[in-house]
C-alpha cells in the first residue's frame, strides 16, 4: 500500500492496518485527516520547525505534543499531509501497555492514550514505518464511517475523521 496520498484518502485506508511499536501492536480502529488546506492542520502555516515531518518523506511519522502534556502520533503521506492515529485495538504487549498506562485505565481509546500505551516519544518524531519494530501491514476495509472531527474548533464539521465499521476501541461517530 503506498502512504503517499493526500490525508482524506490515506486516513480510511489506515483502518485495519496493524501498527507495530517495539513489540507492542494494535489494529487501527479510528483516524483523522489533516491536510495543507485545512486550517485545523499544523501544516497549514506552512513548513515550520515544528511541523517540518509533515512535509517530509510519505511514510514517515510525524509526532507532536498536545497541549503540552500527550504525544500524538500521525503518519505523513504527501507533503503536508498527515493522518492522526486515534484509536487502536490492543493486540500484543498489553502488559506493557498496561504498565505504561496504569491498571484499570483504558489503553488506546485516544491518541494521547494511544501514545502513551506504544511508548511513542519525540524521537520517533521524522521515524520511517518499517519492520520490524516500527511497521504498518495494511489491512484496508471495505467500508468505514466517517463523522467530524474530534478535539478542534477550526474545520471540525469538516468529514475527517474515520472509524471501522464495528470496532469496539474507538469513540462512537
Amino acid at each position: 500500500m503506498t502512504l503517499a496520498l493526500p490525508a482524506p484518502d490515506l486516513a480510511p485506508r489506515l483502518l485495519g492496518a496493524v501498527l507495530t511499536v517495539r513489540g507492542v501492536s494494535g489494529r487501527i480502529t479510528e483516524t483523522e485527516a489533516y491536510s495543507p488546506d485545512d486550517p485545523a492542520s499544523h501544516s497549514f502555516p506552512g513548513p515550520t520547525a515544528r511541523n517540518a515531518a509533515m512535509f517530509g518523506p510519505a511514510g514517515h511519522a510525524y509526532v507532536y505534543r498536545s497541549y503540552g502534556i500527550h504525544w500524538c502520533l500521525n503518519v505523513v503521506g504527501l507533503p503536508g499531509h498527515a493522518v492522526l492515529i486515534r484509536a487502536l485495538e490492543p493486540l500484543s504487549g498489553l502488559d506493557q501497555m498496561r504498565a505504561r498506562r496504569g491498571p484499570g485505565r483504558p489503553l488506546c481509546l485516544g491518541p494521547g492514550m494511544l501514545a502513551q500505551a506504544l511508548g511513542i516519544t519525540e524521537a520517533d518524531n521524522h521515524r520511517a514505518f518499517g519492520p520490524p519494530d516500527f511497521a504498518l501491514i495494511p489491512d484496508p476495509p471495505e467500508r468505514w464511517l466517517s463523522g467530524p472531527r474530534i478535539g478542534i474548533t477550526k474545520a471540525a464539521d469538516w468529514p475527517h475523521r474515520f472509524g471501522l465499521i464495528g470496532a469496539r476501541h474507538s469513540r462512537r461517530f
